[in-house]
């Protein structure tokens, strides 16, 4: 199996690089979706409750909890491609989660730093328009101090590959199916703006 996390800022790229690997056939395993999920089985609003209940699962089953809970979806994710067994894990935050999971893949896990500069990400994000809290530079100053403060930081310092997502939307996508080892020929029609 060859597992590829990815982990990065708000509007580094993430959820692109995840649109390049379903492009290609690859599985996305999110791994907030896992907190979305537990949200739900608990009558939560995922939308006002996601922060709150990911920092409750690493009180109640560890800090790795959100990883943990993934691994599962990884293997079910592998198994069921018809691709082959790549698998990509968007949302790493924390080196500890960043040990699980090479503790679980060993060398089959390759972590992917994805960055941008903060007004290129703040950009992206107003444009999204998806989130009106990502739309205010100081929403977003805390929401990156919140990151960092899981540890994502560090996380991104240990990364085995490192993009730098500030050329065009064509560049990243390139360098993304390199990562992932597919066919430049594969199709991405997803009207993204590179984040």
């Amino acid at each position: 199996m060859n597992v590829i996390g990815t982990v990065g800022l708000p509007g580094s790229g993430k959820g692109e690089a995840a649109n390049v690997a379903e492009a290609a056939g690859i599985p996305v395993v999110v791994m907030g979706d896992v907190i979305r999920a537990e949200c739900r089985r608990r009558g939560l609003d995922p939308a006002q409750h996601h922060g709150r209940m990911a920092g409750t699962l690493r009180e109640e089953e560890g800090d790795d909890a959100i990883a943990a809970r993934t691994l599962p979806r990884i293997r079910e994710a592998a198994a069921e491609s018809d691709r082959g067994d790549t698998v990509l894990v968007d949302g790493l935050r924390s080196t500890v989660e960043l040990e699980r999971f090479r503790e679980a893949f060993g060398d089959d896990f390759t972590l992917v730093a994805i960055r941008a500069p903060f007004e290129l990400r703040a950009e992206r994000l107003g444009e999204r328009g998806r989130d009106d809290s990502d739309s205010d530079l100081e929403a977003l100053r805390e929401r990156d101090e919140r990151e960092l403060g899981l540890g994502l930081g560090e996380t991104l310092e240990r990364a085995d590959v490192e993009i730098d997502n500030t050329d065009s939307l064509a560049a990243f996508r390139d360098r993304m199916r390199e990562v992932l080892s597919v066919d430049a020929a594969d199709p991405i029609d997803t009207g993204g703006d590179g984040a």
